[in-house]
């Protein structure tokens, strides 16, 4: 009887000159040191994680890494809610507390949230240590943890605080996909979906043949959506590292989204769902401006929801909470929202000159649920 053999590890590169790094992308690549221990900076090693990941791939981890380091772990709570200082505080305290020197390595094992907070804690300690992005959920490992973007919540408005710190090395291990809840995969889906809607109208046709298969886990499906979505971002952070110029496109539906999950409460949405949201709402503004036709909205949502994903806003939010919020969005300049919309499925831009009375009203009508 004959067995399927495992799809092949690929890798791509973040170009950042003497910075650059890979992004290796496989199963089971938690346990393998040949893609752990050429990116650690010495022999302390503090992995990062929270009480959901630790039981399922923290011995995995350990394994790889080998017994001839001094490996300690933080074991933080879960969930979107604990993205504070507070609990950045808590890595700089175990890293004191073990004696660890500027060559300690970082190792952020779990979502979006461990990572931004890992990659901020190294950015600041000693002023500045190595890190290791291994993400076990499809929205970091698509997006989050390529890139360099690090930092918490502010009640005020989500990653407010933070810095730029590329890491060493992204191990995308797609065997963590297969203890992740159908909502959480869903979550991930709506990045994926972000980069066919903002540069690549190809992918965008292919998700739509294929979003069913990737939900139901189709291992050599997801290894291709994830290394097409990296190959994206990785291009775009290469351009413009820290967020410029063209970086800011992929925000797509994160002003609308931000806004969302700043009202609601942090993880009452999850990240993807409100970004869902927020792409649902930049279609049809940009329908509303005369770039996107009817179809191409309606194109966008129904792929949107293919994938698990709400279009409508939320029904406790109205115009003025939509806009409070947003007026404290990061790509905001000089006392303008900045927006992310599409002048054409596959083509984003950015668009600062929109009417506050003009965005009202189309807050006010959007649809609700």
């Amino acid at each position: 009887m004959s067995t399927l053999a495992a799809p092949a590890i690929r890798t791509l590169t973040v170009e950042l000159g003497e910075r650059s790094y890979p992004i290796h992308v496989g199963p089971d690549l938690l346990g393998n040191p040949a893609h752990l221990r050429p990116y650690l900076a010495g022999s302390q090693v503090m992995i990062v994680t929270n009480e959901a990941v630790a039981p399922l791939y923290l011995d995995a981890l350990k394994r790889g890494l080998g017994e001839d380091l001094t490996v300690r772990q933080v074991i933080l709570p879960d969930g979107e809610q604990t993205k504070t200082l507070a609990s950045v505080e808590r890595i700089w305290d175990a890293l004191l507390e073990a004696g660890f020197n500027r060559r300690c390595t970082l190792i952020a094992l779990g979502g979006g949230v461990i990572g931004d907070m890992t990659g901020y804690a190294a950015a600041c300690y000693q002023r500045g240590v190595a890190f290791i992005q291994a993400p076990t959920t499809l929205l970091a490992q698509v997006d989050s943890s390529v890139g360099g973007k690090t930092g918490v919540n502010h009640p005020r408005g989500k990653n407010m605080i933070g810095a730029f710190w590329q890491p060493r090395a992204v191990l995308v291990d797609t065997a963590t996909l297969k203890s992740l809840p159908p909502r959480e995969l869903s979550a991930g889906l709506a990045e994926v979906i972000k980069y066919g809607l903002i540069r690549d109208i190809e992918f965008l046709g292919w998700l739509e043949a294929n979003v069913s298969a990737l939900r139901e886990l189709d291992d050599a499906l997801l290894i291709d959506a994830i290394l097409r979505s990296c190959a994206t971002k990785a291009a775009i952070v290469a351009e413009d590292e820290t967020e410029q110029a063209v970086r800011a496109l992929l925000n797509l539906g994160h002003t609308f989204g931000h806004a969302i999950e700043a009202h609601q409460g942090y993880g009452v949405w999850l990240h993807g769902e409100a970004v869902a949201s927020g792409m649902a709402m930049a279609a049809a503004l940009s329908q509303r401006l005369g770039w996107l036709s009817g179809d191409d909205v309606a194109r966008s949502e129904a792929l949107l929801r293919a994938a698990g994903l709400p279009t409508a806003a939320p029904a406790a939010m109205s115009a003025d909470d939509f806009i409070a919020r947003m007026r404290l969005d990061k790509k905001n300049l000089d006392a303008r929202i900045r927006l992310v919309l599409l002048s054409a499925l596959g083509q984003a831009c950015i668009h600062d000159r929109l009417p506050p009375d003009e965005l009202r009203a189309f807050i006010e009508s959007y649809p609700r649920a």
